[in-house]
């Protein structure tokens, strides 16, 4: 049983909306983040970035308090709104033939103590904590866990109607993707909604572990510090953004090491040999097109490896994932890579061009071999969450990659 709650969202004006929304906080590089701070003045960065407005940078829990001061300011000036009533939020995201519609929600931090809401990734714990002191001092949510369902007719029946109507928001930003907000707060429809979720096993975490962990942490720490707790207050819940796993992209993330662990060309074929049939490619670019299968990049070279099913054995649903069997097979016991979050010489990359530029940063000698593997499936981070498991880092890069700003969760 998955409890969604409607939320009285803060929300940009209309008239701001397509100048507040912003991309995660990572993806800007310097310079860009510095033009966005300089000539918009609505961004949701300014938030983020409260340092800019004194020229200065500024971290630690001096930001937290800082951050809070800028979205009091955001308010102050209108820029920002609060609804009058609790509500869903649809929102899509559309490029092209690229499509997503799913909507923001309140989920219970109860549901994931309890593992309906099941994750697969790992978590660091001084992260948590660190998430949790700045939700705590800056009093709000604005980047949701994005999580799936198993498709429902009847959600996409309500969700469909919804989106028939005239959205809130309809901008299209600069990198040609078009977005669209609408409120649900009719009583009967959120009613239908919450009653289609209880009658779910499971909601599955896609992106945001840390959030959701760290959204725990924070009502923890509230409920010890609250006599009269009830488990009806926000911070026992957190915001989501739920979509049909049908609606999930996942891509792969290809692995690049910049040595040989002191063995020769020739000595890491037949280490590898052991456990792989190889072979040379000599027509290009080489990607994978099934599991259990691996290309890689040698010496100017792609080779495919294929699994010898019948020397490496499969005991789970971890076993099975192509990330952990690279792990097991070549990573850990033959380059001598035991910490992959960790450990300097390996690296990763995701995106549809990264085989060729994973074959230019071997090229130039910034590495020595890479590998790229078939993306995960939802199927297999399912069968990890249900097992309990956890993927070994970078298994994943998941799309839809939503804008902040758009709906904020106050606590």
């Amino acid at each position: 049983m998955a409890i969604i709650k409607p939320f009285k969202a803060i929300r940009p004006a209309e008239d701001k909306a397509s100048f507040v929304a912003t991309r995660s906080y990572e993806e800007y590089s310097k310079d860009e983040l510095k033009s966005v701070l300089k000539y918009n003045p609505f961004s949701f960065l300014h938030i983020l970035n409260p340092g800019f407005k004194f020229h200065k940078n500024i971290s630690g829990k001096e930001r937290f308090r800082l951050v809070h001061n800028r979205y009091l300011e955001f308010l102050e000036d209108n820029v920002f709104l609060k609804d009058n009533e609790p509500c869903f939020y649809l929102y899509q995201i559309s490029k092209g033939r690229f499509k997503t519609l799913g909507f923001f929600c309140a989920c219970s931090v109860v549901d994931y103590e309890n593992d309906v809401i099941r994750k697969h990734e790992d978590t660091i714990q001084r992260r948590e904590k660190l998430f949790a002191d700045y939700l705590d001092t800056v009093g709000f949510n604005a980047e949701p866990v994005l999580m799936t369902y198993a498709d429902n007719s009847t959600i996409s029946a309500l969700l469909g109607t919804e989106a028939s109507k005239s959205p809130v928001y309809n901008f299209t930003t600069t990198d040609k993707y078009n977005h669209q907000l609408w409120k649900i707060g009719d009583s009967s429809t959120i009613k239908q909604l919450q009653k289609a979720f209880e009658e779910m096993d499971a909601l599955y975490i896609a992106d945001g572990h840390h959030r959701s962990a760290s959204s725990h942490l924070l009502a923890e720490k509230k409920k010890t510090k609250n006599d009269e707790h009830t488990g009806h207050e926000a911070y026992n819940y957190f915001m989501a953004y739920l979509i049909p796993e049908t609606a999930i992209k996942i891509y792969e993330f290809n692995r690049m090491v910049k040595d040989l662990n002191g063995l020769s060309k020739e000595e890491f074929l037949i280490a590898l040999d052991e456990l792989f049939r190889i072979e040379k490619k000599d027509d290009g670019l080489y990607k994978p097109t099934q599991k259990h299968h691996f290309s890689m990049y040698l010496d100017g070279e792609f080779f495919s490896l294929y699994l010898r099913k019948k020397v490496y054995k499969i005991t789970d649903a971890l076993s099975e994932l192509d990330t952990q069997i690279l792990y097991k097979t070549i990573l850990e016991p033959i380059l001598g890579i035991h910490d992959l979050r960790n450990d300097k010489r390996i690296s990763y990359g995701y995106g549809k061009h990264n085989v060729i530029q994973m074959k230019d940063a071997i090229d130039s000698g910034n590495f020595a071999v890479g590998f790229s593997l078939v993306p995960t499936s939802m199927d297999e981070i399912k069968a990890i969450a249900d097992a309990g498991l956890v993927m070994p880092p970078k298994s994943t890069y998941i799309e839809p990659k939503l804008r902040s700003g758009l709906a904020i969760y106050e606590f």
